[in-house]
């Protein structure tokens, strides 16, 4: 992909767990040596978001998928949003995909 993925992270209040799921997702994308635009969101500023990719909590699932959002964007839920190793496991294979569509 020639230009950096943008990656927004959704949580309830756009302020919290969303910015601490930033910051463990830039250190597992640094390391993997992966360019990105980090972001961070409320779930009501969703609709507004545009992005390749959408990380959030797994009980914000439902509401997501509530609203109609591009169909470009690629979706990551996570059960502990600061763990690394599921982060790693779960966002990779999807910045891989994505780069491979470019």
């Amino acid at each position: 992909m020639t230009r950096p993925l943008d990656i927004y992270f959704i949580c309830g209040a756009g302020l919290g767990s969303s910015l601490a799921c930033q910051m463990e997702a830039e250190e597992v994308l640094t390391a993997a040596g992966v360019r990105a635009n980090l972001g961070h969101e409320a779930i009501s500023g969703i609709p507004g978001v545009r992005a390749d990719i959408i990380v959030s909590a797994e009980n914000f699932k439902p509401t997501i998928e509530k609203y109609e959002l591009d169909p470009g964007i690629s979706f990551v839920f996570l059960k502990n949003i600061v763990d690394k190793t599921e982060i790693a496991a779960k966002l990779l294979p999807v910045v891989q995909e994505k780069a491979a569509q470019a």
